[in-house]
């Protein structure tokens, strides 16, 4: 069925085929009808399968029917997880909006930079708004927003805010909004904790599953190789400039480990940045501007901040350590094989990851070939690590660096 029997209006017609879109996606043909026909909604569907329109399209077209001209309350709040995808949403939202006469005003907000210019932005009213939960907060604890008239709730990856220990925050936000309301809830996996957020949020939704659960895009070729431990960088490396991959992203467990692989790749010339939480939101949009932009061959980023980065023919992902959490090594290699196009994640495998590779097969319901690289081998043993180089001792501080403890303050004990 083509966009055109959807029963959107022209404007965003328009857009669509500005955008490149030539038929609906599999969420995008259940979604757009549930949502103009005001339903909540339950979806099940994995990172690049198109859901941002799904629900974008049919929100705008139901704004664009009852327009308040200048005086512009919040009727659409999305919330997300992160920086970067609410960044993204917020322009999918601009770009499907476009052709709209008189224009929808759409805002984005989230921490990690100064609030004051976000409070001004907001002054003049918003009709969507897109925003982290705690930035929302703090923007409705200074009066900067009011959300009392919101139309549309979305919570888009609700279960990455749950990971996240966002359920309290969620939870304020929803007291906040009044008790008639369309509810969207958009999730790559339903866990409990998913299934205990939608009872008494959801009022009989329109359920969607547009895959198998947990299970990644059958257009990613799986693929782990076994190596050493101590062999990681070297192996990456070598796969990088052997096969002369130019658009890599990388994922590793913790933000130290991402600084040093980075560190490792600009030294022997692949250009790369990390993306993480300790990095500011100016260095994590110049890394990811470049990533897209083809001037960073290598972005080597954690799970957390992942979320959002949508490049259309991103294809390659490399797991240079096995997540956490098997769930997250579906929404990791989602970033490739986006909208039906082919991608390959790849997964370095050490000797104490075996068992975490085991658990993602069980997860996703099928085996991962496995594979070694001459000269590269896994031993049958896992070898010892080699110490890491101390770190240089940080210099002592004079008197008026010195913190004073308050009067109250009760030494730390020594760990």
């Amino acid at each position: 069925m083509p966009f055109t029997k959807l029963g959107l209006s022209d404007p965003l017609l328009r857009a669509i085929a500005d955008a490149g879109y030539t038929t609906p996606s599999p969420i995008q043909l259940q979604a757009i009808p549930a949502v103009l026909n005001g339903h909540d909604l339950l979806a099940a569907a994995q990172t690049g399968t198109g859901k941002t329109a799904g629900f974008a399209l049919p929100i705008l077209h139901r704004l664009s029917q009852h327009n308040y001209g200048a005086n512009r309350p919040v009727r659409v709040l999305i919330l997300t997880p992160t920086r970067e995808l609410a960044a993204q949403v917020g322009e999918s939202v601009s770009q499907y909006g476009a052709h709209l006469h008189p224009r929808l005003k759409t805002e984005v907000v989230f921490g990690g930079v100064k609030i004051n210019p976000q409070m001004m932005r907001l002054r003049g009213g918003v009709d969507v708004l897109v925003a982290t939960p705690g930035r929302l907060l703090d923007l409705v604890g200074q009066n900067a927003v009011k959300l009392d008239k919101v139309e549309t709730l979305v919570l888009d990856e609700a279960d990455r805010m749950l990971d996240m220990g966002f359920i309290r925050d969620i939870r304020k936000i929803i007291a906040l909004l009044p008790k008639k309301r369309q509810n969207l809830l958009f999730s790559a996996t339903f866990s409990e904790d998913i299934r205990k957020l939608t009872t008494g949020l959801l009022v009989n939704p329109i359920k969607i599953e547009v895959a198998a659960r947990n299970t990644a895009a059958e257009t990613v070729e799986q693929l782990a190789y076994l190596c050493n431990k101590a062999n990681k960088a070297e192996l990456l490396c070598h796969l990088i400039k052997t096969n002369d991959w130019q658009q890599v992203l990388v994922f590793t467990s913790t933000k130290h480990g991402a600084n040093r692989l980075t560190e490792k790749l600009n030294k022997i010339n692949i250009k790369a940045a990390a993306i993480h939480g300790n990095k500011s939101q100016g260095a994590r949009t110049s890394a990811l501007s470049g990533f897209k932009a083809g001037e960073i061959r290598v972005l080597v980023a954690t799970d957390v901040a992942a979320r959002g980065i949508d490049i259309a023919l991103l294809p390659y992902v490399i797991n240079y350590e096995l997540p956490r959490s098997p769930a997250d090594y579906v929404h990791r290699i989602g970033r490739t094989g986006r909208a039906g196009e082919e991608g390959q994640a790849i997964s370095l495998v050490s000797h104490d990851e075996v068992g975490a590779l085991r658990q993602v097969e069980k997860l996703i319901g099928k085996a991962i070939k496995r594979e070694q690289i001459a000269g590269f081998e896994q031993a049958a043993v896992a070898p010892p690590m080699p110490p890491e180089s101390p770190r240089a001792p940080r210099p002592p501080r004079n008197n008026s660096q010195a913190r004073k403890p308050s009067g109250n303050a009760k030494p730390k004990p020594k760990t």
